[in-house]
């Protein structure tokens, strides 16, 4: 294990800076990083803000599908990765070591990099689906960061005396805008793993001793796998237990609880707004529900008309504040779509109680999230209508005890074209993120439709059910 002081990361970052500048690295250039957590990760983020570039972060489970249309986008001037890594690069990608890269950085002379700036300048551009299937990048600026970083200081009480543990991926929001940054402005203690490993994990709480976790439903779930005695002794060390990027199962709410003495504070966010809402530090922490707008942040609850709607009634969230992206990266389509009268639209459900908490009713797209990453069914039914004798797909989210939801695929083929399962699941694999790649494939001779054609993907779901039954 490495222990670096901020004045050493500091070193490192202005030496990646300046290795990165003496390879055309200038104001508004794009960096993409495809690499899982590690040190040179945080150095490059650290590297590419004070030179005003934009890093793009890439899931690392993507793969060259996915990671095609990304860098046909955003148009950066490199991927950092590592050399193994790179054979999943689409071919013609200009790829950068990161070992070389690093290398090459600590042999230069530590000069410290200051170039002006505007506080609304994108400092990272984040990778999210919209309903049709492609990818649009949320352009999140260095305000953007700011204020969400003071916002989780000031309402989860984080100090220098804290001990974050890292176990969320770099390459999401989640861990990068709230642990990342809340550590840097806090001048706290920090642990990075390089993945959530639940065989090790309760090794590592103990070995290290944090009073501040960041995760995803699905790491609470496991969480609950530890022994009662070593879940007691974790708490003991714990202040504060955080979860969002998904529902947490009130079920798991209690039975944490229960067992490791906290009560989980969850809250909501999303890649193109940072964090919206979130149950108090002080007082109670509702389960199901996402608490109160934090502050700066302004919640609206709206009809289909845009009116909006009484306490207790369903409607779309919107929100504005300083948190929410700069619009998507060259996409005035999508900006138009999702910006109202400076309002952004969740694309979310929600309702308020009398008392001001608000609790998620669903989504308005068929978004499935499973394990805290998004999957959007439309992408998915596109790779598997490419396959032949497939004449119609849809993806729908089955809900799953562990993930939250986990994707299953209803295929209508031709009459004389075969069903393999297993050669759609091999094709999946090979061209989708592990977490799309759906757990089942179901042959059925037709789509469920409303009378204006639409895919009634519920009933959908009852087909599975009634097969499980049978």
């Amino acid at each position: 294990t490495r222990v670096l002081s901020f004045g050493e990361l500091d070193d490192r970052a202005n030496r990646v800076a300046a290795a990165l500048e003496q390879r055309g690295v200038r104001l508004g250039e794009r960096v993409a990083a495809y690499l899982t957590n590690r040190l040179e990760f945080i150095d490059l983020f650290l590297a590419t803000t004070r030179l005003g570039a934009i890093l793009v972060p890439i899931n690392v489970l993507y793969r060259e599908r996915e990671i095609a249309h990304i860098v046909a986008d955003a148009e950066p001037l490199a991927v950092v990765t590592t050399r193994d890594a790179m054979s999943l690069l689409p071919a013609g990608t200009v790829a950068w070591d990161v070992e070389e890269l690093t290398r090459i950085a600590s042999e230069g002379a530590v000069e410290r990099i200051r170039r002006p700036m505007d506080g609304d300048a994108p400092a990272a551009l984040v990778y999210t689906s919209g309903t049709t299937g492609r990818s649009k990048g949320a352009v999140l600026t260095h305000n953007n960061f700011l204020a969400n970083g003071a916002n989780l200081l000031a309402c989860w009480r984080i100090v220098p005396e804290d001990r974050y543990l890292a176990a969320l991926p770099l390459f999401h929001v989640h861990g990068l805008g709230n642990g990342v940054v809340s550590w840097l402005m806090s001048g706290c203690r920090m642990r990075l793993v390089e993945r959530f490993d639940a065989s090790r994990i309760a090794a590592v709480f103990h070995a290290f001793h944090p009073t501040l976790f960041f995760g995803v439903p699905t790491m609470y779930v496991r969480l609950l796998d530890v022994p009662v005695e070593d879940a007691k002794a974790i708490g003991a060390h714990m202040r504060l237990f955080v979860c969002g990027s998904a529902p947490l199962p009130a079920a798991v709410f209690e039975t944490f609880h229960e067992r490791f003495g906290h009560v989980i504070l969850e809250r909501y966010g999303m890649s193109e707004t940072l964090m919206n809402l979130g149950n108090p530090y002080a007082g109670e922490r509702r389960p199901g529900s996402v608490g109160f707008p934090l502050p700066g942040v302004s919640v609206r609850i709206v009809d289909p008309a845009g009116h909006a709607v009484d306490d207790g009634e369903i409607g779309q969230l919107l929100v504005r504040g300083p948190n929410v992206c700069a619009g998507y990266w060259r996409r005035p389509d999508a900006d138009a779509d999702a910006f109202v009268d400076g309002w952004f639209r969740t694309g979310d459900l929600a309702e308020r109680s009398v008392d001001g908490y608000y609790t998620l009713r669903g989504r308005m797209s068929d978004l499935i999230i499973s394990g805290g990453f998004n999957i959007y069914p439309r992408e998915i039914e596109e790779l598997l209508m490419e396959f032949p004798g497939v004449r119609e797909a849809a993806v729908v989210g089955l809900p799953d005890a562990a993930r939250g939801e986990v994707p299953v695929a209803f295929l209508v083929t031709d009459t004389n074209a075969s069903f393999d399962p297993a050669a759609l699941e091999a094709a999946c694999r090979s061209q989708l993120a592990s977490f799309k790649v759906p757990r089942g494939f179901v042959q059925v001779d037709a789509l469920p439709r409303t009378a204006l054609g639409k895919v009634q993907k519920r009933a959908l779901l009852g087909e599975w059910t009634s097969r499980l039954v049978d």
